[in-house]
């Protein structure tokens, strides 16, 4: 054994006050490095939520939406056929399903370059080819229906009719069943992420405990024993460094604390909500879609079915049967409970508003005046179907938003509370280090 080691474990006095500092200045080596790496891991773990996970999950959230849209558009460029007293929706409809064309591509992309996994491409592979075919239906579709003599708005051709039944068909069993697929991923990998910051948040906490502990019961024996072999007062510079060991233990602890209530705070009423709304919010457009799908096909009766499950699941009803795996999804980012749970009595009356002029207008289809239901159901006064799923949609939207603003406040100050949190500790703890060797070095040097 090397002669140094052999003197600090001899049974004198200088020996015993070296390996007392020596035995400190390693506790706050340890507790530096335990800090330092638990700082910087929370930290890229809060990137990881914020810049993959959650926009990951948000973006199979909006393009769920956009989808939903998109094939909502397409039933109202063909609802208003050729008909010039509704060639002011026809426009509308035709810049809408551009721009959500476009909003699916985005999000198709994105979807592709934010971490996801091989599975989750392969879920946007498919998309994209399913989504080609679908606007090759759509193409197709429309025009058929413009080599078609005029039949008045709201009815269709047979090779039209036919096209867009395949289109919205491919719709429904392909291309929205992947979307909720990667929809899921994304939440699942969201759940994931956070669920390995609290296991780190666990883990840092108890090397705090354990190590801090440590540190501060060297630096209150080792003045203890000062005070009773030497009979002084107590040191100044070890009294600095236990009450700066025991502030940064206690902050440390605090700050892992507090970062990991606003994330949770932010998923619980942020981006939870916000998942959910977006999923409302697509329902909504296939639902009110549904009510166009009905007046295109002849009274088909299973869109009239499909559209009460989608509004029961909108207003949370138990009637709701279209969206059953909403039983497994945590209960922040649920749709369960529907528009009143998550947004409000106001946006679930404009909804009924919306729901009594559906039902106005299959009436009116089931009547035979076609014509009419048409105009119903595209017209822009307040009591005609679009005024009143705009008006519903408005707020459905703002309540989505601030549901997103909420969760991006909680993001940027869980970043606020651990920014400086992986020097701080460098800087405390080597302060530390440097001032237990100061404080013992008068009673070292009485012994030379």
């Amino acid at each position: 054994m090397p002669a140094f080691i052999e003197a600090m474990f001899r049974n004198e006095t200088p020996a015993r006050l070296r390996l007392w500092t020596a035995s400190a200045v390693c506790a706050a080596v340890v507790l530096l490095l335990s800090v330092s790496l638990v700082m910087a891991q929370v930290r890229d773990q809060i990137g990881v939520i914020g810049r993959e996970a959650a926009p990951q999950a948000a973006t199979a959230a909006d393009l769920y939406f956009a989808l939903s849209d998109l094939d909502a558009q397409v039933t109202r460029i063909l609802l208003a056929g050729d008909s010039d007293e509704l060639a002011g929706s026809r426009i509308d409809a035709l810049g809408a399903y551009r721009d959500r064309g476009h909003q699916v591509d985005q999000d198709l992309q994105r979807s592709l370059t934010t971490g996801a996994g091989e599975a989750e491409r392969a879920i946007v592979l498919d998309l994209m080819d399913g989504l080609a075919v679908y606007r090759q239906r759509v193409g197709q579709a429309v025009t058929a229906q413009a080599a078609t003599p005029a039949a008045g708005a709201g009815r269709l051709a047979p090779d039209a009719l036919g096209y867009y039944t395949q289109a919205t068909n491919l719709l429904h069993q392909r291309l929205l069943p992947a979307a909720r697929q990667l929809r899921e991923a994304g939440t699942e990998r969201l759940d994931d992420a956070y669920a390995r910051k609290t296991a780190t948040e666990g883990t840092g906490v108890a090397l705090v405990l354990l190590c801090g502990g440590a540190l501060l019961g060297l630096l209150l024996g080792l003045q203890i024993w000062l005070a009773r072999r030497f009979r002084r007062t107590w040191s100044p510079p070890l009294a600095v460094a236990t009450v700066l060991g025991a502030i940064l233990a206690l902050a440390s602890i605090v700050v892992l604390h507090a970062q990991s209530g606003q994330l949770a705070d932010g998923r619980d009423r942020g981006l939870g909500p916000y998942l959910a709304l977006s999923e409302l919010r697509a329902l909504g457009y296939d639902a009110a879609a549904d009510t166009g799908r009905y007046v295109v096909s002849a009274n088909l009766a299973y869109y009239r079915d499909d559209f009460d499950g989608k509004s029961a699941c909108l207003t949370g009803t138990p009637a709701c049967r279209s969206l059953v795996t909403w039983e497994n999804e945590p209960a922040a980012a649920s749709p369960h409970g529907g528009l009143i749970r998550l947004a409000g009595t106001e946006t679930a009356d404009r909804w009924t508003a919306y729901r009594t002029g559906h039902e106005r207008i299959l009436t009116l289809a089931d009547d035979g005046r076609t014509a009419e239901a048409v105009r119903l159901l595209t017209g822009i006064r307040r009591g005609d179907a679009a005024f009143d799923f705009a008006y519903f949609d408005a707020a459905l939207a703002g309540v989505t938003e601030t549901r997103k603003q909420e969760f991006d406040r909680a993001l940027r100050a869980a970043e606020s509370t651990t920014t400086g949190w992986v020097v701080l500790p460098v800087v405390t703890l080597t302060l530390i280090a440097l001032l237990i060797p100061y404080g013992v070095r008068r009673r070292l040097a009485e012994y030379r």
